[in-house]
């Protein structure tokens, strides 16, 4: 198999509209939660979102390409655009055909389906926008981005809930390793503050109904509720390593591991024994040759809701034992809320950062201990200090579990 690095990063969050500000954000326990702007939600239950703030598309692209784009796309092909910048990758100087995108979204736009709806109820079914089923389907960020910066390789859009992002990763991962690509643009991308989606989480009562927005993301939190929805995207450059290497390229990380399991339990809620997510971590470890003892660092799930957190801590020392009171586990989710399809890799983002800054970035908001929970969430503040092995978890309605290994790169 041959090894893959990653050599760019780029994001769209809703603390910071670049990987640097929003690192930077995470650092400072920033948060980015307000009352709902997009609509008016006064009538919900859930009023709290961590919505992207200030965000122009014609920064990113031309007024016509934004155009023809949801405000998914529009994230996805923003970030993507950070990403090969920040790798130096020169696409013209590529064979195309050998540079592919996985960059996901777990919903699509609900924007478009919500607008075109009523245009149906309305005015009839000739009133439909022609583009509504391009505009609304969630592989066009893929689609897009491909088009966008001449990606003409393996494009795909792995779709699961909310671990895609992560699953977009892994298979990319999977695809240089194999040598169906030799660089793959990956990540996943989310925007899903709408009425329909707010609503339908509600009912599902996922979503955390808090009115404090420095009581709402609280993950492992003993007063947790739901998690909050955010929007973003979050995309990485992998490439396999001797190709970096020829082209001089700066090295992040390297990925040394990949697991992928499904709970086959239940829709919405993971495995109480925790044991889907735990082979998933098993995997991604056994894959990289790594001991339990080398890795000290999980970017968790952590979604804010009592499932979640209680199974997947469940998982966590299923896989690490008495090791496990050695972890530092925190969630990215604290401050930027859930990113759905995007999570994943936005998160991965953080890990990449942890590795390069040497510091593990506080879960922001946590402060009652829930007896069930014993870990080493990273309260308070974040802890400075050289970090080898970041292992990214993700979980998805349906029971998708995945999980990624990165190391500091090795020469």
């Amino acid at each position: 198999m041959r090894r893959v690095v990653i050599t760019g990063m780029g994001a769209i969050t809703p603390i910071g509209l670049n990987v640097q500000d929003y690192w930077e954000g995470l650092k400072a326990g920033k948060t980015g939660f307000r009352e709902i702007t997009k609509f008016d939600a006064s009538e919900y239950k859930a009023g709290i979102a961590a919505e992207v703030i200030d965000f122009d598309p014609r920064e990113y692209m031309d007024f016509k390409a934004a155009k023809r784009m949801e405000a998914f796309c529009q994230y996805a092909v923003a970030a993507s655009g950070e990403a090969i910048a920040d790798s130096g990758l020169k696409i013209e100087e590529e064979d195309p055909y050998m540079v592919g995108c996985a960059v996901s979204s777990g919903i699509g736009s609900l924007q478009a389906m919500e607008r075109e709806h009523k245009k149906l109820l309305d005015k009839g079914p000739g009133r439909v926008n022609p583009l509504l089923v391009p505009l609304m389907i969630t592989n066009m960020a893929a689609g897009n981005v491909s088009i966008q910066y001449g990606l003409k390789g393996k494009s795909i859009n792995v779709v699961t809930a909310c671990a895609s992002g992560t699953h977009s990763v892994g298979e990319a991962y999977r695809s240089i390793q194999t040598g169906d690509a030799d660089v793959m643009v990956a990540g996943g991308a989310e925007s899903s503050i709408t009425p329909i989606g707010v609503a339908g989480f509600t009912a599902l009562t996922a979503l955390s109904t808090s009115k404090d927005p420095a009581r709402c993301s609280i993950p492992f939190d003993k007063e947790r509720n739901g998690f909050v929805m955010g929007e973003g995207a979050g995309v990485l450059v992998l490439e396999e390593l001797e190709h970096a290497k020829r082209r001089g390229a700066r090295i992040l990380a390297e990925i040394v591991g990949y697991g992928a399991t499904s709970d086959a339990y239940h829709i919405t809620s993971p495995a109480e024994d925790g044991e889907g997510a735990a082979q998933a971590m098993r995997r991604a470890i056994r894959e990289s040759g790594a001991a339990l003892h080398e890795i000290t660092y999980i970017n968790a799930h952590g979604t804010s809701t009592h499932h979640n957190d209680l199974f997947e801590t469940r998982a966590i020392k299923k896989v690490f034992g008495e090791h496990s009171g050695k972890l530092r586990v925190n969630s990215t989710k604290s401050m930027i809320g859930h990113l759905l399809g995007a999570a994943g890799a936005v998160e991965l983002i953080a890990c990449v950062k942890t590795i390069t800054d040497s510091y593990i970035h506080p879960t922001a908001g946590y402060r009652v201990p829930d007896e069930e929970l014993d870990l080493n969430y990273v309260p308070g503040s974040g802890i400075a200090g050289e970090v080898e092995y970041a292992l990214s978890n993700s979980l998805g309605f349906g029971g998708h579990n995945a999980s990624i290994l990165i190391r500091k790169y090795r020469p």
